[in-house]
């Protein structure tokens, strides 16, 4: 990951330490001996994150703090000390410092802490484009299709972008959920604030409470200083709970505290730490069902679903694949070094015929991919093919009925009254052809399979013409 660091400190051997540490990683490092200077390169200069000594020997870190985020409320500023004493350093958090670390500094604990605040930087300043706005920012990233389905998830990011309530975030894996709850973000009223994102299915269940909410020095083996958590990082910002069904029910009661009443103490402390957080959560698991078998709190699942914006799958909206397809193409054949490059109609239909259990990330790595592997600048319908395992137009894609919020609102109006006979035909339907094809149109082994008879699966062929299936 690519990055632009300032360093502010006096000691010349600590600006040559970072120098020397960041530059193996490709980021681009610069430096200053005090506070004045930081401030001068500050306004002059944009920077994905700031490391910023305590003492100075113009003025205090606090205060250079405090101006840069004047400048710029959404710096990313990590705080260094060489006191032993860290309430400098929390005095700063609450000014809106990332986090800070103790000097001497151990050096992969150092790396992460900076790959981390350089991460979310990034996800703070990468604006997200809206289909239904026309924005064509190439910076940017962008949420792509004209389908009705997803004009309803636009008018929805408008609706609740400014209001400041908490968002729940359905759908299937690889469906966009990061790019809305980002979206959200910079149309809301805390845009000049933090934004965090966490998946808590990455992080172990163990660490997941650390990791929100921080711990004391002591509270547990191998906690040798005081860690600020997440919700304490993005005070007055915004935080994106990823896979939110795969907390434990501990950890869902302390979010549940943050939610009613703004506050709560780190592992192994006393101390209250009240915060003002939006939260944005995300899950492709059925809450509902997790509430019935008590792995997750309903009291939370209602604070956290104030609004729900369902995400389609990408087989319910494949009139969107030729555009997808066009800007994966735009975005990654630069980065690839490979300009120009092109796709075949052959290509683009064989992708409408598919049907993506991975969704959009699915399309955009079988789209790098083939950026790749393409030749003469042309990606064919034959690459394309390879990537599928010689998958056909004609695979079955049947209708979703695991997920019905996924369609609601499109299909629920137009199937009005009829809807439950639409949704079990057309899936019957689907799993019979696909059935007879697999069997070759052998109608006893396709009975067995099916686990039906073979006169009801006659009538099933003659009421769905499938006799040529």
């Amino acid at each position: 990951m690519k990055g632009k660091i300032l360093i502010v400190d006096d000691e010349e051997s600590v600006r040559y330490s970072f120098k020397r540490l960041l530059n193996e990683f490709d980021y681009s490092v610069h430096t200053a001996q005090n506070g004045a200077g930081a401030i001068d390169k500050f306004n002059k200069e944009t920077y994905d994150l700031v490391v910023l000594d305590v003492r100075l020997p113009d003025m205090s870190g606090l205060e250079v703090l405090q101006q840069i985020k004047a400048l710029d409320p959404k710096a990313v500023i990590l705080i260094i000390t060489a006191f032993g004493t860290t309430e400098t350093a929390i005095e700063a958090i609450k000014m809106g410092a990332y986090d800070y670390i103790l000097k001497p500094f151990d050096i992969p604990v150092m790396k992460k802490l900076i790959k981390e605040a350089l991460s979310s930087s990034l996800l703070m300043r990468t604006k997200v484009m809206l289909e239904s706005t026309g924005e064509t920012d190439k910076a940017g990233d962008r949420i792509v299709g004209k389908c009705p389905l997803m004009q309803e998830v636009y008018k929805m990011i408008g609706r609740v972008a400014a209001s400041d309530v908490n968002v729940l975030l359905r759908g299937e894996s690889g469906t966009g959920k990061e790019l809305v709850a980002r979206a959200i973000y910079q149309h809301s009223t805390r845009s000049r604030k933090p934004y965090l994102a966490v998946n808590c299915a990455a992080i172990p269940e163990t660490l997941l409470e650390s990791e929100l909410f921080g711990y004391e020095k002591g509270a547990f083996t191998g906690a040798n200083r005081r860690k600020i958590g997440k919700f304490e990082q993005v005070n007055g910002g915004t935080i994106f709970l990823d896979e939110i069904g795969d907390m434990t029910l501990s950890t869902q009661a302390k979010i549940l505290r943050v939610l009613q009443e703004g506050r709560y103490e780190r592992l192994g402390g006393e101390q209250t730490v009240h915060v003002d957080v939006r939260v944005i959560a995300a899950t492709n698991r059925n809450l509902e069902k997790a509430i019935e078998e008590g792995k997750f709190r309903e009291d939370l699942y209602y604070r956290i679903k104030v609004v729900t914006i369902t995400l389609p799958p990408l087989r319910l909206r494949q009139e969107d694949i030729p555009e997808l397809v066009n800007y994966f193409l735009e975005k990654h054949s630069n980065l690839l070094k490979k300009e120009s490059i092109s796709i075949s109609s052959e290509a683009i239909d064989r992708m409408k015929g598919y049907h993506w259990p991975g969704n959009i990330r699915e399309v955009e790595n079988v789209i790098k991919r083939a950026i790749v592997l393409s030749k003469a600048n042309l990606i064919s319908d034959d690459l394309i093919s390879e990537e599928f395992h010689a998958l056909t137009n004609d695979v079955v894609t049947p209708v979703d009925v695991i997920n019905l919020p996924v369609i609601s609102k499109f299909i629920y109006e137009k199937y009005r009254g009829t809807l439950y006979e639409k949704i079990i035909s057309d899936t019957e339907k689907s799993l019979i052809k696909q059935v007879l094809k697999e069997t070759s149109g052998n109608q006893v082994q396709a009975a067995k399979i099916l686990g039906i008879s073979r006169v009801m699966l006659r009538e099933r062929i003659e009421k769905y013409n499938l006799k040529n299936y």
